[in-house]
């Protein structure tokens, strides 16, 4: 069977997302498949590679190339007071409905999902402090910020910004909350202290409880529907009954009512929702003897006890031997006294109505109580009865003493089940008729049912490219960034070139001889002022031409020999008669010296040109 070049390249993408999940714990297979491809894509561009199986064969030659690919992958695209309306409605309406709710001394808990380089916790501290003072923000204010790259939360933990970065933080609040530095704006240690930062990965790890307020902006987009779910579900249960949940602005909820319905649906807010609670097992101790009493019973009383009991049971020690019998199991199973005292595989009831063997066995294998239900027993007179066998083990502390096997007659209790299905099943030819006559109203119920789902799908499809587009224009914001990195070290260095080129023709102006400078080809490179005095022709006629082939005064094709020899590293000096740019005859000495750069290797000549002493 062939398989076509898209299939290709997702087995690919799904074996090396299975690598990096492998290699250094980061499962990114519930992200959004076109971000994913999209990311990686970009990083292969950069290295090189045509392909995903290529790529994987790089990263385990190139490990540090994990770093890039996370940085990549993980769009750490935030800022201070992102989104104004939304702060300025936590501000005025959500934080102080929070700080009511809760007794003055209560501690209040936040917490920040993918909370990238910190500007969001420190923007959730500057609202708290102002709101409740220094002290009490300080003694009951805890912000959980998490995120799952280390590099961004180094970041954060170092709470240190740029002028830039803090220019949307109000004057009030950057006066208050940040100290200068030479380094930029330092975040102050006391507030710095209320906010632990920590890696938590939504998908794998278990989510922070009893939150306030939990904000999550922008980082569920990424994910795809199935883990948007799950993430959400553990947000419902890290949050308060009455807490709050803040998504940004492409995130709605709308396939999500039951966990969460909103407040502020323009603001993207929402509240918990209440859902009905599952059973749980509850733990009762043993009651403790009353006052006075010795806590010792009589052994015929406990022995009259289990005799009289309504199950029939029996009990069996470590080795299998039938220690008691109670009347109900004597009575049930027609045993006699002789019964008690001898091995249970020598009994009838060892494997009538149910083979116990098996199962004692596992009981001592991992101690847990063994139930078997509705196990039928067909007595020798045609009857037939249903019993619940339980197989519960006696101990004594750590050690297994025994065991009890007890048998509960069912019969009436499962002829009353059969009954009630009989019943049901009456009941619902009973509604196969009244279906019958409602189908038309059904049939319209579906029609419109069909429309509405139309509906929906459209607008998940939109949200969903509104999250596309939400994600891509990050993509674009993080790219301009890098854009403008790249262009600032390109002018500084272009300003560097430019100084040093000032320089190196200052130095060859003030020279007093004509000079010219060689490639290893003998091309001109450099042709002074001097040189352009002296022999008539500018410095853009005679740069790139060969220095043998110049028409000027000078014989330069008597040159030609010392011009090798300096190429091969030799000093040599001549002088020879030339006419100078008037057609004046002079003696003219000619240096040749190799030009070394950085190393022994010659990379071309200079030459000095200068009029001879007669």
């Amino acid at each position: 069977m062939t398989v076509d070049a898209a299939t290709r390249t997702d087995l690919d993408l799904d074996g090396l997302l299975e690598f990096v999940k492998r290699n250094r714990g980061f499962d990114f297979t519930g992200y959004k498949r076109s971000s994913l491809q999209r990311r990686i894509g970009k990083r292969m561009e950069q290295v090189g590679c045509a392909g995903h199986g290529d790529y994987q064969d790089f990263l385990e030659v190139h490990p540090d190339e994990f770093a890039e690919l996370f940085n990549t992958i993980l769009i750490n695209v935030t800022s201070f007071f992102r989104d104004p309306p939304l702060w300025e409605h936590l501000r005025d309406e959500i934080l102080p409905a929070v700080v009511a709710r809760r007794a003055p001394d209560a501690p209040i808990r936040i917490w920040c999902a993918g909370c990238a380089s910190g500007e969001e916790p420190y923007t959730i501290a500057i609202l708290l402090s102002a709101l409740l003072g220094d002290a009490a923000y300080t003694a009951r204010v805890k912000i959980y910020a998490t995120d799952v790259d280390d590099d961004a939360l180094a970041t954060a933990r170092a709470a240190t910004y740029t002028a830039k970065q803090v220019e949307a933080v109000p004057a009030e609040g950057l006066d208050r909350c940040f100290e200068r530095s030479p380094s930029g704006y330092v975040f102050r240690q006391d507030l710095r202290r209320t906010v632990i930062f920590g890696r938590n990965d939504l998908v794998q790890d278990a989510p922070i409880s009893r939150i306030d307020v939990l904000f999550c902006r922008n980082t569920l987009m990424y994910f795809n529907a199935e883990t948007q779910a799950r993430i959400l579900r553990r947000f419902h249960f890290g949050l308060d009954p009455a807490g709050v949940l803040v998504l940004g602005k492409s995130e709605m909820l709308i396939s999500h009512a039951d966990l969460f319905s909103p407040t502020d649906l323009k603001r993207r807010v929402f509240r918990k929702t209440a859902r009905a609670a599952h059973d749980e097992p509850l733990d009762f101790a043993a009651s403790p003897p009353l006052e006075g009493g010795s806590g010792e019973q009589p052994a015929s009383l406990r022995d009259s006890a289990f005799d009289a009991g309504p199950v029939a049971q029996l009990i069996l020690d470590a080795r299998g031997t039938v220690v008691s019998v109670n009347q109900a199991a004597r009575s049930m199973f027609s045993l006699d006294g002789g019964s008690v005292g001898r091995p249970l595989q020598d009994l009838e009831l060892s494997y009538r109505p149910i083979e116990l063997r098996s199962h004692l066995d596992r009981l001592r294998l991992d101690g847990h109580p063994v139930q078997l239900r509705a196990v039928p027993w067909n007595i020798r007179d045609g009857d037939v009865r249903v019993l619940d066998v339980q197989l519960t083990p006696l101990r004594n502390g750590d050690h297994a003493d025994g065991t009890s096997v007890s048998y509960v007659d069912v019969t009436h209790a499962q002829s009353l089940q059969d009954e009630l299905e009989r019943s049901k099943h009456d009941l619902e030819q009973a509604y196969e008729e009244l279906q019958s006559t409602v189908e038309e109203l059904e049939t319209t119920n579906e029609e419109l049912q069909s429309t509405n789902e139309e509906l929906e799908t459209t607008n998940e499809e939109l949200q969903s490219t509104n999250e596309e587009l939400e994600t891509m224009n990050e993509e674009l914001q993080s790219t301009n960034e890098e854009l403008e990195t790249i262009n600032d070290e390109l002018r500084t260095r272009s300003q560097d070139f430019d100084q040093s080129n000032a320089f190196l023709e200052a130095i060859l102006a003030s020279m007093g001889v004509a000079l010219a400078v060689l490639d290893a080809g003998q091309m001109v490179q450099v042709w002074n002022r001097h040189a352009e005095e002296l022999w008539g022709i500018r410095a853009g006629e005679a740069v790139d031409q060969h220095f043998l082939g110049l028409d000027i005064g000078l014989p330069v094709q008597e040159l030609r020999t010392g011009v090798r020899s300096a190429l091969a590293g030799e000093r040599t000096e001549l002088v020879v008669v030339a006419n100078d740019r008037r057609g004046r005859a002079l003696r003219c000495r000619v240096t040749a010296l190799p030009l070394t750069v950085g190393s022994d290797e010659v990379t071309g000549v200079i030459v000095l040109m200068e009029p001879a002493l007669a």
